[in-house]
């Protein structure tokens, strides 16, 4: 392309065509081109049309030709064309542009990772890319082949910023589909040249026109006369009224008219003949139009999101043609009848997310599908004759009357109520294959329901039961869920009998034992996945499991296990993932070799001292030893190919080489604790902190966790965790962007709840491109103590969007910090519907997010924001600590089962990683992050007082009142968390003597000398206490000054696994002789300076003991 000199010096003629084929093809029209008209800056780098751009190696023409020869060009794919740059490496200049729509996209398989690209037509032109790797070949494949796979007669310009339409728009009049959705058109722009919306009835043969999304104001009347339109939409116009000529289009089809104000619809409707559906969500009507009674086309009744308070039945019964209603998010609280007889055209009723506190559905003599989930129901009445699905979860349901039996009935979720028996009639239901009656509070299931051989599915977890019926037999149920109850046996023929049983979890029971799958050495079982997490299981009932042959997946996390026979394991050859965290075992057993499919170990939190054999796995793609007892790893030459993940933190004991630590440094994601550079103050630390993250389906980690000890000064920390449901990019760039943030803003104001917001607000403006389609729940946790109050109180200051949230360890009992604003906040809906946003059927808003809350997600706005929930609280000696979570977290565990399941766990790393090992264990695929923060407040950090007491350090303190050179703490008396709290990637507390002795100008020295510490005066000068600083030690006692503040009972270390060791020199403070003047002058200064606003106080407070905490 570099030597095609008669293509590329063009004459002004040639060059302006160029321009207008590059504004023409970026509209997604073909020829002939114009140039597009001005609009709204748009950068060419962040335009939503560009879909790929890069740097490759180019050619043009035929391939085979030598005077064609490959060039760095800049390509972009854009809207419909490719778009290749003439100058070398740069995009500006003319640029190229080769129409794709009905061309070709091709593999070169003579050049590696090469792509053809041709046009259309007798004259068309190819471009030859070679990209850099596979990924980019593939992507450009991929995308490219779309768009060549399109209809000249399409034409898409959506989210272009339009405010008129170009020119050459109007060039093509064969056009049949035209979407200009998500613009900024006007009916009327100015100046008067430019294109308005009235030129669209120039379109003869247009059939499909999108408009929504353009805030037009007013119905577009032009759009009337274009006869073949077939259809409209004109949805979040902010339309008020539809004027009666619409009645004209004849062959209207569809009709969308959603998010607007509309309140009525003329009587001209009726003329539209064809028209078989029309939407009419989230608008303001307070009733069902009556002119939808003429419209016999339509079968569906579109009016979710209005202001329904009262459903009138007489109104559908004038429209026998109507089939299925959608009434939910209105404010329905009633029905009424009015002496109605039978409504048998309804087929499906949708009234979820009303305000219904009873329902008698019975008029509904043939409904087959109901919604009524998230009401306040009690009662629930239907008719059953023709019942197939029945959707009534989230409410408060004590009584369930379905008559006659409903025979057809074949899914039935009722969970999340308050009912206390199954209802009879559920057992004579021949078809139903799926019933999920979990959350409730039932204590018993009947023997009959086992014995229906349609049932393939029983959700009963999260209920009361004692136990299961004991004799089984014929039992056809695949999947079996009986988690979170009171079993303290399972049936002994169920394994026996349940030939069908795929899927067992009974997680969190009491479970002590587990019944045979064969009396014989034959079995029948077919259980793949066993999830037995939370119980009281010993080692006795491993020769069980051998009876499952095909188990692929076995968490039996936290029970009493303490070994796992070799001979057992290698009968479980086809085992893929095993989880045996929170036991007693002392090691993995060598014939987990005989598992060739194994892909994931996690054996977190035991006792295990030798590395198993799991290296010698060709699947293994993550294994998880932390918290135990590894001295050693053995590891083969080569690892793994498959590898992402290997965590060996909380192994005190265990010291690598270099060339182990070269090797594993390849992998992925690599976990090892880092030197502990010990706690500079030598004081209790007020806290601590384990984070940990699991990969969730695929293997995508799209959680990212946050942890500083020492944020801004050492009396500060923050933590944070952030969760990108399914995406990647915003968890990482949160974690690496929001701690700066916060630093920032915290310069500007020390109000909680202004420094907060605005590190959110300042958060999605820096997300930049990646925000507007992408988005990310988050928390951030902050510590901090007034530095003008020296004696004043640490407070935690706790703000998130999105799902994520935080809880504190309050006495035991949980204190929630956060809120999750979804659709089920009365003011969240509001507001949401004051924007008239769409809310789908599965409660998200325009089926993006359920958050309305939310980092990212730009292009939603004003529907959804990064504004935060914002709640300050002062810490306690009551408080003993708070956990962040992912949003999977806090949807697997309750708030009050997250705190009592880490309260007695004494490390914060084996806390937080029991966690997210418990979420798995109950049924999350998602990916999980969770971070637990221990406190260790003591009464000294709690003093309101008006005197100038040092507050309890946090992990680095030093208190800067006193200018002494340390040296290192004894381990007994160290309070930094270990290297087991996730300290992999945390800021280092680590504080040089230089930088502490700067202040008075001492040195260090390894001795201390005579005369060292003044004997005379005291350690604080001019000190004070109060009632809730009774003791002070006196300075002759103690070498260690600090100690005097904060000489508190120190957390009991220990847990799983020992503190690592740490030297032992004596710790003293030293103030070398030649500097003693110095220091006592500094003192008497200070004395001086306080001794007269503190004179008043000490002759009024109590009597003082000089007697240590």
């Amino acid at each position: 392309m570099g030597s095609c000199s008669n293509h590329d010096l063009k004459d002004s003629k040639e060059r302006g065509n160029e321009m207008e084929r590059y504004a023409h093809e970026h509209a997604g029209v073909p020829h002939p081109f114009q140039q597009l008209p001005q609009r709204k800056p748009h950068s060419t780098g962040s335009s939503e049309r560009i879909q790929l751009s890069g740097m490759y190696n180019v050619r043009k023409g035929k391939i085979h030709l030598p005077v064609n020869r490959w060039t760095r060009r800049q390509a972009i794919l854009c809207g419909t064309c490719l778009i290749v740059s003439s100058v070398k490496e740069s995009q500006t200049g003319k640029m190229h542009v080769l129409p794709l729509i009905g061309g070709k996209v091709e593999e070169v398989k003579k050049h590696q990772h090469c792509l053809a690209f041709s046009s259309s037509g007798p004259q068309s032109q190819t471009y030859y890319i070679c990209f850099d790797n596979f990924t980019e070949y593939l992507r450009w494949l991929r995308q490219a082949s779309k768009v060549a796979s399109q209809r000249i007669s399409s034409v898409d310009l959506s989210c272009c910023s339009l405010e008129h339409l170009p020119a050459n728009l109007f060039y093509s009049q064969d056009l049949t589909h035209l979407n200009l959705k998500q613009n900024f058109l006007r009916l009327n722009p100015s100046p008067s040249t430019n294109r308005a919306l009235s030129d669209l009835q120039r379109f003869t043969k247009l059939k499909s026109l999108n408009l929504s999304n353009n805030n037009l104001g007013e119905f577009p009347l032009a759009v009337c006369s274009i006869p073949t339109l077939t259809e409209l939409n004109v949805s979040c116009n902010a339309l008020r009224s539809v004027p009666a000529v619409v009645g004209d289009m004849h062959n209207l089809q569809t009709f969308l008219l959603d998010g607007n104000f509309l309140q009525s619809l003329p009587d001209e409707l009726e003329h539209m003949h064809q028209l078989s559906y029309a939407s009419l969500s989230f608008n303001e009507f307070t009733d069902i139009p009556g002119v939808l009674e003429k419209l016999t086309a339509m079968d569906k009744l579109c009016m979710s999101g209005n202001c329904l308070d009262t459903l009138n039945l007489q109104g559908l019964k004038r429209m026998p043609h109507i089939k299925h209603v959608d009434l939910r998010l209105n404010s329905i609280r009633r029905l009424v009848a009015d002496d109605t007889d039978f409504l048998h055209h309804v087929t499906q009723l949708d009234l979820r997310d009303n305000k219904l506190g009873e329902l008698d559905a019975t008029v509904f003599s043939n409904v087959e599908v109901l919604h009524c989930e998230r009401n306040q129901l009690v009662t629930l009445k239907i008719s059953g004759y023709f019942l197939k699905a029945l959707y009534a979860s989230s409410n408060e349901l004590v009584h369930l009357d379905v008559y006659p039996v409903p025979n057809y009935l074949a899914y039935m979720d009722i969970s999340r109520n308050h009912l206390e028996n199954l209802p009879e009639w559920v057992c004579d239901s021949r078809k139903l294959e799926v019933l999920d009656v979990g959350h409730n509070q039932i204590r018993e299931l009947p023997a009959r329901l086992f014995y229906n051989s349609s049932l393939r599915k029983l959700l009963a977890g999260h209920n009361l039961l004692g136990r299961l019926p004991d004799r089984l037999e014929r039992m056809q149920v695949e999947v079996l869920d009986v988690q979170h109850n009171q079993l303290v046996e399972l049936p002994s023929n169920l394994l026996l009998k349940a030939d069908s049983l795929r899927f067992l979890n009974a997680s969190a029971n009491k479970l002590e034992m587990l019944p045979p799958a064969t009396l014989s050495e034959e079995t029948h079982s077919i259980l793949q996945e066993l999830y037995l997490t939370n119980n009281n299981l010993t080692d006795k009932c491993v020769p069980l499991l051998t009876g499952h042959p095909h188990l692929k997946i076995l968490h039996m996390a936290y029970n009493r296990l303490q070994s796992f026979p070799a001979s057992k394991m290698a009968k479980l050859e086809e085992l893929e993932e095993i989880d045996i965290s929170g036991n007693k075992l002392k090691a993995i057993p060598t014939t987990i070799m005989n598992c060739r499919r194994m892909h994931t170990v996690v054996a977190h939190s035991n006792c295990i001292e030798v590395f198993p054999e799991v290296m010698q796995l060709s699947e293994i793609k993550c294994v998880d030893l932390s918290c135990n007892e590894l001295s050693e790893i053995t590891l083969p030459e080569n690892l793994p190919p498959k590898l992402q993940e290997l965590d060996l933190t909380g192994n005190p004991r265990l010291a690598l080489d270099h060339k182990s630590l070269e090797l594993l440094n390849n992998i992925r994601c690599f976990k090892i604790d880092q030197p502990s550079a010990g706690d500079a103050s030598g004081a209790p630390a007020v806290w601590s902190h384990g984070y940990t993250e699991a990969s969730g389906v695929k293997n995508k980690l799209c959680v990212a966790a946050l942890s500083a000890n020492n944020f801004c000064d050492s009396r500060e920390a923050l933590y944070g965790v952030f969760d990108g449901d399914r995406n990647v990019e915003v968890p990482y760039l949160l974690q690496c962007t929001m701690s700066d943030i916060l630093a920032e803003e915290l310069q500007k104001t020390k109000n909680e709840e202004e420094y907060m917001s605005n590190t959110f607000i300042v958060m999605q403006r820096k997300l930049g491109t990646a925000g507007q389609k992408l988005g990310g729940s988050a928390v951030l946790c902050h510590i901090k103590h007034d530095p003008m109050d020296p004696g004043g109180c640490f407070t935690l200051t706790s703000a998130n969007v999105g799902k994520c949230q935080t809880i504190l360890c309050r006495n035991g009992k949980p204190l929630p910090l956060s809120r999750c604003y979804v659709m089920s906040c009365e003011e969240e809906l509001k507001r949401i519907k004051q924007h008239k946003a769409i809310i789908t059927e599965d409660g998200k808003v325009n089926g993006v997010t359920d958050s309305t809350r939310i980092l990212g997600y730009t292009f939603l706005h004003p529907s959804v924001v990064p504004r935060p929930h914002v709640q300050s609280i002062t810490l306690t000696p009551q408080d003993e600590f708070f956990i962040l979570g992912s949003k999977g977290l806090w949807e697997s565990l309750s708030m009050a089962e997250a705190v009592e399941a880490v309260r007695n766990v004494p490390d914060a790393l084996a806390a937080a990683k029991k966690l997210c090992t418990l979420a798995q264990s109950y049924g999350c695929n998602e990916s999980l992050s969770a971070v637990v923060v221990q406190l260790n407040v003591t009464e000294e950090s709690c003093c309101c007082c008006e005197l100038a007491a040092a507050p309890p350090p946090s992990p680095g303190i030093f208190p800067p009142s006193v200018s002494v050179v340390i040296k290192d703490r004894p381990a007994e008396a160290l309070a930094m968390p270990s290297s087991s709290s996730g300290a992999a990637s945390e800021i280092s507390s680590e504080i040089s003597t230089s930088e502490m002795s700067s202040e008075v100008g001492s040195t260090a020295s390894d001795e201390p000398p005579p005369g060292a510490v003044n004997e005379g005066g005291p350690a604080y000068p001019g000190e004070q206490r109060c009632s809730l600083h009774p003791s002070v030690a006196p300075h002759e006692r103690s070498h260690n000054l600090i100690e005097v503040a904060t000489d508190a009972p120190l957390r009991k270390t220990g847990g799983y696994f020992a503190a690592p060791a740490q030297p032992d020199p004596d710790d003293q403070f030293i103030i070398p002789p030649e500097l003693e003047e110095e220091v006592k002058e500094i003192m008497k200064q200070h004395q001086e300076q306080q001794q007269q606003q503190r004179q008043y106080q000490v002759e009024h407070l109590a009597d003082y003991y000089d007697t240590p905490l």
